[in-house]
Order: C-alpha cells, then structure tokens, then sequence
C-alpha cells in the first residue's frame, strides 16, 4: 500500500463506506476505501432501499449503475397479520426500490471508481495515531490518513479496539435470508407477522424474490423452520427454487458511547442500530453518509480532532433518533398481536393517515 497520506481512509466497503468515499470525492478529498471481502459485497439484507434511500442513490450518481434486471420498484408496503388482516399503504414518490445487495454493492463500487475512489482488498487489523494522522494497518501494510471512518458493521472491531462499545441489549433479535427464483407477485414489500417472528418478502429483481426472517431466538432458527411457521409465504413459493444459501445477521441491537474521536469517525451500522424492522437501514447509512462528507473538509481543515468532528455527532442523531422512535414503535407492534390488529383494521380502513406517517418516517 502507498504510504501517502489520504484525507479520509474508510474501513469498510459495504454501502455507507462506499457512500461516503463517493459524497467525499465529491467535494475535493482524496479517499482510500478498504475492505477485506472480494467485492461485490454480499451481507444478509432485507434488500429494500426505502424513497428517501432511492433519492441519496441518484443525488450519488450511482442509481444509474443499478443493473435493471437486479432490481424491481416497491410502490407500497403490505403488512400481513397471521389471522390473514392486511393493510397496504403507498409509499411516497419516487417510490423504493428493491435490489440484490451484490447489484447495490456493485452500483456503488462502479460509481466510487468513476469519481477517482481508491478502492483496495485489504484487511484492517488495528490503527494508532501519529503526529498529524491516523494510520490503518492490517496484513497488506498500512494506510495513513487524516481522518479514518469506520464503517466496519454492527460487529465494527474498529469500535471495540476504540473503547466505543456500548452496553448489549437485553433482548437480541436475528436474521435470516434466502433468495428464490420467482418473479415479484406484486411491487410490494410484505411483511408479515408471526408469533416472534415477521417475514419480509421483496421483490430483489425482474425474476427473484428475496425473503428474510427477523425473530427472537423461540424454538429452532434454520430458514426452513422459520419458513413453516408462515404457511402464506411458504404456498407462495411452492416449486420456486432457491437461488441462494441462507445467510444470517445479527444480533441488531448495537450501540455505541460516541460516534467521534480524535480523527475518527464511526459510520453506518458501526455508529449504531438498533433492528431492521422497519427497512429503514439502508435510507439511514446513506443520508449520515452525505452528512459526513458535507462536514468532512472543514473538520480535516481543523485536524479532525474530536471537536471538529463534534457537528457529524450532533448530524447523526438528528438522523437517529426519528429512525429509533420509529423502529421501536414498529417492535411494540410486532411483540403485540392485539394491538396490532386493531391499528392494521384502522389502516386497512382509512389508509390516507397512515400513508402521511409513513411518508414522515421512510420518505
């Protein structure tokens, strides 16, 4: 590796890394993205880029990298009850998107190399800070830089060597997710709710459907026990073959005491999470993404010292406490089959409100 000093080294090359390094590059800095896996990168995902997420995609200028048959549009979000209620609601304009996450990985990396991004295969294994920097360093050398952002994932080693991590939660919840050659019945996502469990279907291309479980550990947790516990879905895709092995996420709620320190940065699921219920995920790593890029020059203007840095603390939970009230409001819901029957017969009947609060919260 170069021994030159980058602005920003980003450890990590899943979306939000590769978001910020594009949003970055942008504005003048020299950014050196660097990720240990063989990219495109895959990741257990519900695959489901909600209208605020598809916007940061074009503002981005990787929307147009998006292969078209990996991809399908999401106009509504269905939800399912298991005594067979329902309420679909509209998602605002330009509507979501749903995308296999190797297709989304591929877009972004496409449009980081295009914009100049240096994009290595290389393996963090610790940083330290020097006189003026910070430096990476894992197996391939080391990088130095003025500012390192960790965007490392819910498990972020970064936010451990860091002395960042947060207290564990008390109640974990996991995914699973499987892909099945289909074609999408509907431009929708569905969820549908189960004792413990609910089950996403998304359409994630002209002729894949991906399906994906979140549940707290009850009982057996293989993608075939989960699938049997939801006979709607299960019918849906009689004959369908799988088109890819199970792949499994978790636990998601991961917290962390700060975002920033001196000339570094936590991004993404490494700043924080707290559950994939709502598929606000992607939305939400893409807009503190731009965020930080926005801030980025001046902060590295003034050292990148944990002051400089304090604006992007302040972005993030302007970003994360609307997504938090959110998704827990949503986990109320799903651990209350009562209560959630109702809301669902009053959406059911008068859509027009709900659609309002969903465009607040996803649009």
């Amino acid at each position: 590796m170069s021994a030159r000093i980058r602005d920003a080294v980003v450890v990590g090359g899943g979306p939000a890394g590769l978001a910020f390094a594009i949003a970055a590059a942008a504005r003048g800095l020299e950014v050196c993205v660097l990720e240990r896996r063989e990219g495109p990168v895959d990741k257990a995902c519900g695959e489901g880029v909600l209208p605020a997420g598809v916007r940061a995609l074009a503002r981005l200028g990787a929307l147009a990298h998006v292969a078209r048959e990996e991809s399908a549009p999401v106009r509504e979000l269905r939800w399912i009850d298991a005594d067979g209620a329902a309420a679909a609601l509209r998602l605002p304009a330009p509507g979501g998107l749903g995308v296999r996450r190797t297709a989304l990985s591929a877009a972004l990396r496409a449009r980081a190399a295009e914009v100049g991004v240096e994009l290595a295969r290389a393996e963090v294994t610790s940083h330290r800070r020097e006189s003026g920097r910070i430096v990476a360093a894992g197996p391939e050398g080391e990088v130095p830089a003025r500012l390192l952002v960790a965007a490392d994932g819910l498990a972020s080693a970064t936010r451990r060597r860091e002395g960042l991590e947060g207290p564990a939660p008390r109640r974990a919840r996991f995914g699973v997710r499987r892909h099945f050659a289909i074609p999408p019945w509907d431009e929708a996502v569905e969820i549908h709710f189960g004792d413990g469990a609910e089950a996403y279907v998304t359409p994630a291309g002209a002729r894949r459907v991906g399906v994906a479980f979140l549940f707290e550990r009850r009982g057996p947790a293989t993608f075939e026990a989960l699938l049997a516990r939801f006979p709607a879905v299960s019918r849906r895709l009689a004959g369908a073959a799988p088109e890819s092995a199970p792949r499994g996420a978790g636990p998601f709620d991961r917290r962390a005491t700060a975002r920033v320190a001196d000339r570094l940065v936590l991004l993404g699921d490494a700043a924080g999470y707290v559950d994939a219920v709502t598929g606000d995920g992607l939305a939400l790593a893409f807009a503190c993404a731009e965020d930080l890029a926005a801030l980025a020059p001046a902060a590295i203007a003034r050292g990148a010292t944990r002051a400089a840095l304090r604006p992007y603390e302040a972005a993030w939970r302007r970003r994360f406490l609307p997504y938090a009230a959110w998704t827990r409001a949503m986990l109320a819901l799903a651990r209350h089959p009562a209560a959630r029957r109702r809301l669902l017969a009053l959406a059911a009947a008068r859509p027009a409100p709900f659609e309002r609060v969903v465009a607040a919260a996803v649009g």
